[in-house]
């Protein structure tokens, strides 16, 4: 018990201050949360909670004072890889198959299939993927994953401790610990990001927690405790993934349809939503213990599985994407635009478009409305650039040899307008 509290301790207070030194090379190197836009959030939040849980619990099972067993060994090790692949994703752009078929690889080594049986055994490897990736989804806003999966972690550490798997609720107290330290810096407003790193491990170490713990018991039931320990990451993605295919929008991308992103668009701060998704975490998990040690019937977790689709189908009805009549006036609008410029382009084509052929037909109909000159006598209508026609009248031609002042005449014209007046 002793160890335990100093163990907590020691974790929080690592995680606080590597997360502040990290977060100098994050900016430096510029790995940023790509989700936040109105300031720069350096990631390696959660590298600092990976290293505080790690260092801590590997200390305690060295020197033997909190040996972690067989099982929990590999769990940390696992959960060690899966936290490096959401490391590579915080650097580098990974497509999210790696994430997915990484994580699952990784769960396939931490089931317990003896005590699970081969089918529920893969049913677990499918929800501690699941489960990763929600908490990545759930790390959308400042402070909400860094929050539930306290909450999350201490009430899988108590099923833990009611299995009498000691090993395992010190890995979660501890991991608890360093996340409450994560949370000094990622509290609204956050200077540090948990990332993929730390969130997949966060996600892939509860669930495999959780399945580890209800091993043995029945299947059903095991379900239910399971949705109710991680009822706020399950509600968010389920509400994101209908949000999105109503909208006809895709899955994979990004957008401000959260949880989160809801709650702010009713009115509420960034740290009332992140205390409301933290007393629904906490009230959820507290059913999901209770069922498990006993203490309640397992028909309480239908209120928890109904309070959940109610909150997911009342947070349908808040816009995130706009007005859908709006964003079809603007389509047609945008339709409507580019046919004028494909229609203009065709008329510029043959000579009586926009542009430059409209310019010239105005220069040619500003040419025809202006007065014209004066045209000199035996001129008649030629234009002003034209050859001048010579008069008939023998009095305006001078004899031929005559010279015009200033202007010579050529041998040639003398002898046409000699044979022109005979």
């Amino acid at each position: 018990m002793l160890y335990g509290i100093v163990a907590a301790i020691t974790a929080l207070f690592l995680a606080a201050v590597l997360a502040a030194l990290l977060r100098v090379p994050a900016l430096r190197l510029g790995l940023l949360d790509r989700r936040q836009r109105q300031r720069r959030v350096p990631l390696f939040g959660g590298a600092a909670v990976v290293l505080a849980t790690c260092l801590v619990a590997v200390a305690g099972d060295w020197t033997g004072i909190a040996p972690l067993g067989d099982g929990i060994e590999v769990l940390l090790v696992t959960g060690g890889a899966v936290a490096a692949l959401g490391l590579v994703a915080d650097v580098w752009r990974l497509n999210a198959r790696f994430l997915v078929v990484g994580t699952a690889v990784a769960a396939a080594f931490v089931v317990p299939y003896g005590d699970t049986g081969v089918v529920a055994g893969v049913a677990g490897v499918g929800w501690i993927t699941f489960v990763a990736l929600a908490f990545r989804s759930l790390d959308h806003a400042d402070g909400v994953a860094g929050t539930v999966g306290v909450v999350t972690a201490f009430g899988v550490a108590a099923c833990a401790a009611v299995e009498v798997m000691d090993g395992l609720a010190v890995l979660l107290s501890v991991f608890a610990a360093a996340l409450t330290g994560f949370l000094m810096h990622n509290w609204p407003p956050a200077r540090v990001a948990l990332g993929a790193c730390g969130s997949l491990f966060a996600g892939f170490l509860l669930a495999a927690a959780a399945v580890i713990a209800r091993a043995g018991h029945d299947p059903v039931a095991g379900a239910g405790v399971l949705l109710a320990l991680t009822a706020v990451a399950v509600a968010d993605v389920v509400l994101v993934v209908l949000s999105r295919r109503l909208a006809r929008r895709p899955l994979l991308r990004g957008a401000s349809d959260h949880l989160a992103h809801r709650l702010r668009r009713l009115g509420l701060t960034a740290q009332g939503v992140t205390v409301l998704l933290g007393v629904a975490a906490f009230a959820a998990v507290l059913v999901g213990v209770l069922v498990h040690a006993g203490w309640a019937d397992a028909r309480a977790v239908w209120w928890v599985a109904g309070g959940a689709l109610v909150v997911v189908l009342g947070m349908l009805r808040v816009a995130v994407y706009g007005p859908p009549r709006a964003r079809g006036g603007r389509e047609r609008r945008a339709r409507g635009t580019r046919r004028a410029h494909a229609a203009s382009a065709a008329r510029g084509a043959g000579g009586a478009g926009h542009g430059a052929g409209g310019v010239l037909r105005e220069t040619r109909l500003a040419a025809r409305s202006a007065p014209r000159p004066e045209s000199r006598p035996g001129s008649g209508s030629a234009s002003v650039y034209a050859p001048r026609r010579q008069s008939e009248d023998p009095a305006h031609h001078p004899d031929p040899g005559a010279r015009r002042t200033g202007r010579s005449v050529s041998p040639q014209v003398n002898a046409s307008l000699r044979v022109r007046n005979g």
